[in-house]
């Protein structure tokens, strides 16, 4: 198969496919880290995370239809103002969600399961009815359009930079606030202790909330990116769900690093593999690999020491 090509050809299908890794591992990483907070966090396995997800895309999608139809000239600001009512509609959805179903399940980790997973498939049917079975494209700026070249032979994605650089963005705003604000702290108090949290008076219910609401937003976030490769359907969320798991659970529940380290490991392998074999093969051996992995170091890439 390397006999094929040319050393210098080799390198740039190398880069190339290694960007393409990049842009996969932007998307692994906005989703991850709403999964990580709300699973490594708060012990909720939340099935749902993937119509999370596309709910932002959605919301992605319909505001770049008003401004196409309505604000024209400003449309090439539309995607800011996307990402924002983005992660407000997801948070907001998550925060209903937590109070009315999930609040009754802490410690119940199968039952979270169940009830995500419930909940994932009556939000597809819902963005069916609402929405329509069809898939939807988001029309992009101009200023997002187009590539830019290397050298000759190499061009990268001006779209893939801009979700490369919002991911770097996300990723130290959420570690700012989960590991130097003061409400940061209330959670990770919840998190190790929540008699105790509770008895020097921190509202547990509040911060748990929000701690939802929190994941789901960044979640919708992700969805307001993967519109840039991919279109938006009902079942789309679907797809990464099980990619953003293999994400937190091999890079440590509880590590935000872990969770960087594994999505930019997991989407490297993949993507280049999946230019010398088929798109299931390359997820075939990622998984196999990461498996053999995970019995060998069952707590993952990282692991956060506590004091007992």
């Amino acid at each position: 198969m390397f006999a094929d090509y040319s050393l210098a050809e080799l390198g740039s299908i190398f880069v190339m496919q290694g960007f393409a890794g990049l842009i996969l591992f932007s998307v692994f990483v906005l989703m991850a880290l709403g999964l990580a907070i709300i699973f490594g966090q708060m012990g909720v396995i939340n099935m749902a995370h993937g119509e999370f997800m596309i709910l932002g895309a959605y919301v992605t999608y319909f505001t770049s239809q008003f401004f196409l139809n309505y604000l024209p000239g400003l449309f090439g600001a539309y995607f800011f103002l996307a990402m924002i009512l983005a992660f407000f509609a997801a948070g907001a959805l998550g925060m209903a969600v937590e109070w009315l179903m999930i609040r009754r399940l802490y410690k119940r980790p199968l039952d979270t399961l169940l009830a995500t997973w419930g909940l994932s498939l009556i939000l597809q049917q819902l963005y069916r009815s609402v929405f329509g079975p069809r898939e939807v494209g988001v029309e992009l700026p101009s200023w997002m359009m187009g590539s830019i070249s290397v050298t000759d032979t190499i061009e990268v994605q001006i779209n893939g930079l801009f979700v490369m650089g919002l991911t770097i963005v996300i990723t130290v705003a959420v570690a700012l606030l989960m590991y130097k604000s003061a409400w940061g702290k209330q959670v990770r108090a919840v998190v190790q202790n929540r008699v105790m949290a509770g008895a020097v008076g921190i509202d547990t219910e509040k911060v748990d909330r929000y701690t939802f609401g929190l994941g789901c937003g960044i979640a919708g976030v992700a969805g307001s990116a993967f519109t840039m490769i991919g279109s938006t359907g009902p079942t789309s969320g679907q797809l990464y769900i099980v990619d953003t798991f293999l994400v937190v659970v091999f890079g440590g529940a509880q590590s935000l690093l872990g969770t960087i380290a594994s999505a930019f490991t997991i989407s490297q392998a993949q993507s280049t593999m999946e230019f010398f074999l088929s798109g299931s093969m390359a997820k075939v051996l990622t998984l196999l690999g990461v498996v053999i992995i995970l019995m060998l170091r069952p707590q993952g890439l990282f692991v956060i020491k506590v004091r007992r």
